[in-house]
């Protein structure tokens, strides 16, 4: 099974096309993340993380409902 996680863009250290980084947050936690497949992310959007890929944009309503999700989940 695979999962991917919402992260919001923070900013970009790289934007090139091919090898692009962001740094990504996930709920208070900065990562650094490869951003080719989603290279008109901006800062501020959400993307859904792989293996520390980014895969696609996520809206805003649904990355703060999953992760209200998964706060739940962890206190349960």
């Amino acid at each position: 099974m695979c999962l991917g996680v919402p992260g919001q863009v923070i900013e970009w250290i790289d934007h090139d096309p091919i090898f692009g980084k962001a740094v990504i947050e996930f709920d208070g936690i900065r990562k650094e993340v490869e951003m080719a497949c989603v290279p008109e992310a901006e800062p501020g959007d959400y993307v859904i993380v792989h293996a520390g890929i980014a895969i696609c944009k996520l809206n805003i309503e649904e990355a703060e409902r999953t992760l209200a999700e998964f706060r739940r989940l962890a206190l349960e």
